[in-house]
Parts: C-alpha cells; sequence; structure tokens
C-alpha cells in the first residue's frame, strides 16, 4: 500500500502523461483543433469580429453568412452558423433595429452610416455610440444615409447634408 499523497502524486503524473500523450496524437494525426468557445475578437478598425478556428483570423462580423468562406476551413458559412438569420448568430454578431423586424452585422452598429433605416444603429440608447469624432460633423437630422453626423469630407461640397445647411456654412474640412 501507498501512502495517500504519494499516490495522489502518481495519479496526477499519469493524468498528465496520458494528457500529453492525445494532444501529441492528435497534432501527429493532424486533427483539427477544438473550435473556440468564444469567437468574439476585435476586427479591422476595431470593429465586432468572428474568431476562425485557427485563433488566428479574425473577420468583420458582416463577412459571417455571406456565402464567400473568409476562414480557411470555412467556418463562418456553416449550416449550424447560417441557417436561420439572425437566431442562429451567437448575440455578440448582430444588432437588433428598432424595429425588431430588422437587424444588422455588429459591425454595422456606429459607423456613420443608417444601416437599420431608422438610425437606431448609430443614435439612441440601444445602440451606445459615441458622440462624433473629429472626421465627422455633428448635426441632427441629417439628409441621405446619415444619421447625426456627416463626415467633414463633405463639407461644403455644395450639397446640402444638414436640414440646418451648417456642412455648408459652419464646418470647416
Amino acid at each position: 500500500l501507498c501512502c495517500p499523497p504519494r499516490c495522489v502524486c502518481v495519479t496526477s503524473l499519469l493524468l498528465l502523461a496520458a494528457t500529453v500523450a492525445i494532444v501529441g496524437l492528435a497534432v501527429a494525426l493532424g486533427l483539427p483543433p477544438r473550435s473556440p468557445a468564444n469567437r468574439l475578437c476585435a476586427a479591422s478598425n476595431n470593429r465586432t469580429g468572428f474568431l476562425c478556428d485557427d485563433r488566428v483570423t479574425c473577420i468583420p462580423a458582416s463577412q459571417v453568412c455571406d456565402r464567400t468562406s473568409n476562414c480557411r476551413d470555412g467556418e463562418d458559412e456553416q449550416e449550424e452558423l447560417c441557417g436561420d438569420l439572425p437566431r442562429s448568430l451567437p448575440t455578440y454578431l448582430f444588432f437588433r433595429c428598432g424595429n425588431p423586424a430588422h437587424w444588422v452585422y455588429a459591425d454595422k452598429r456606429c459607423n456613420g452610416i443608417n444601416d437599420c433605416g431608422d438610425c437606431s444603429d448609430e443614435i439612441g440608447s440601444l445602440s451606445a455610440c459615441p458622440p462624433c469624432g473629429s472626421a465627422w460633423w455633428s448635426c441632427s437630422p441629417v439628409f441621405h444615409e446619415y444619421c447625426a453626423c456627416v463626415p467633414r469630407s463633405l463639407c461644403r461640397d455644395s450639397v446640402q447634408h444638414c436640414t440646418s445647411w451648417s456642412d455648408e456654412y459652419l464646418c470647416t474640412p
């Protein structure tokens, strides 16, 4: 008979050796790594992204279920993920618009464009967007595809974007 502390130590070493052997065998056989449980990542411009199985590639949320495999193994187009949009998507990948029948990919929220059609992805408590940055001119309401801010590149372009015309008379590019 062995004393309990020694048995625990021997058992732990045997479990560690078995784990190392299984992992080594999986690598030798080329088995794919287990999918990460959390696929949330920050894609370009710090937008919400989807982490591929390689655990390195982060694609923008809007490239998931777009009928183009952006991940090496195509996990961004799998039926279980894309079968019943948006219900089959993880909640971090999409944003529900003010009209519950509409949704947009999470990386489209707070991008300055009225993707929901009612500006709920850009202004209001649901969107939680920061105020206009230095590259934007703040005015509300605005015309066309913007909600509360227009790009400064559109200032003084002889086209009215703000109902107040401030983009033509006060804004500097």
